[in-house]
């Protein structure tokens, strides 16, 4: 966990020190002092700008998706038992965004009275609905007599992600082309348009992922030994199923609204915790949230630099990332079959 803090701290300084700008870190007391007296300075107004107004909120955006996508990676193995387990495994991701991309899709027609009602928190909490939407079909499907099926649930989560996939290409496809053009960027994952408002708007969701957190590790330090064995631990274990489920779509939802759809941080992060610290989830929850957090912002230092003054969109840089590091693990650790 300490070597997980340092380099959380070196990569979110170097997130704010790096820029096609030139500006660095040097500049921060003259940002700070014209923020707080508003000087008439406009070299200071420009680092202002570009250190406060555009690299803070983006850093503290990478920040929470890469912690809330290792969460929720981390408590989907837990949950199934399974290394491979991902949140887009059970249709949360999939349905998440669905709910983004008809917000995006039709913010001035029919989802126009939503994005009126709740401003900018319209778009999160679009995500976070379609994926409690999702979540709640899935329990409905896989419940039987007071009892969620986790065979059934998987095999439901994978349908119904199909179909939700299905029904954004339809949106997509019905889009002209600049709303086409938007969902196509949001579709590759960025974070080039964090905002102090998009910061605010997650904000409620990175609470409850804080709180729930602590509430969930010895449950599923009990599902390591098996649901029986964690019943007779003194688990509620139809309700730590329930709490998993709901705050994975917490995670997932807010994640999809203010980055787009990101992979592989939900799968790699959690195995490289575990190979290290071993299947504590008072370790591997934590340390997924702050390991994933550091790889984002690593994640985004690249897609901002690799092509400046243009932008890789970074789901492409996390792909390029997560891939090959996955494939090590499959091969070279055993992931998912024998040693």
């Amino acid at each position: 966990m300490i070597a997980a803090w340092c380099a959380l701290a070196v990569t979110t300084l170097l997130s704010l020190s790096i820029g096609a700008t030139g500006i660095t870190l040097a500049a921060l007391p003259q940002a700070v002092g014209h923020w707080v007296f508003n000087s008439g300075d406009a070299e200071a107004a420009r680092h202002s700008l570009v250190l406060l107004e555009i690299r803070l909120p983006r850093t503290l955006l990478g920040l929470f998706v890469g912690s809330a996508l290792a969460v929720a990676g981390a408590m989907m193995q837990g949950l199934f038992r399974n290394p491979l387990a991902d949140p887009g495994l059970v249709g949360v991701s999939s349905g998440a965004a669905l709910a983004a991309v008809a917000t995006i899709a039709l913010g001035n027609g029919l989802a126009a009275p939503w994005l009126a009602a709740f401003g900018n928190y319209a778009l999160p909490l679009a995500a976070f609905a379609g994926g409690i939407v999702t979540t709640s079909i899935l329990v409905i499907v896989a419940g039987r007599h007071g009892q969620l099926m986790i065979g059934t649930l998987l095999l439901a989560g994978i349908a119904i992600g199909a179909l939700a996939g299905a029904l954004s290409g339809l949106i997509a496809y019905a889009s002209d082309d600049r709303e086409l053009r938007d969902l196509t960027l949001w579709t590759l994952g960025s974070l080039a348009g964090a905002s102090w408002q998009k910061v605010l708007g997650i904000t409620p969701f990175a609470i409850l992922i804080a709180i729930a957190i602590p509430r969930l590790v010895r449950g599923l330090n009990g599902f390591l030994l098996g649901e029986a064995e964690a019943f007779h631990l003194g688990i509620n274990v139809e309700a730590t199923k329930r709490f998993v489920i709901v705050t994975t779509a917490a995670c997932v939802g807010a994640a999809v609204a203010v980055a787009g759809v990101i992979g592989f941080i939900g799968i790699v992060v959690p195995h490289f915790v575990r190979l290290i610290a071993g299947p504590d989830h008072r370790i591997v929850l934590p340390a997924s949230a702050v390991i994933g957090g550091t790889l984002m912002v690593f994640a985004d230092i690249l897609a901002r630099m690799l092509v400046h003054p243009a932008e890789l969109p970074i789901g492409i840089v996390m792909a390029a990332i997560g891939a090959p590091i996955f494939l090590h693990l499959v091969l070279k650790r055993g992931i998912g079959g024998a040693e």
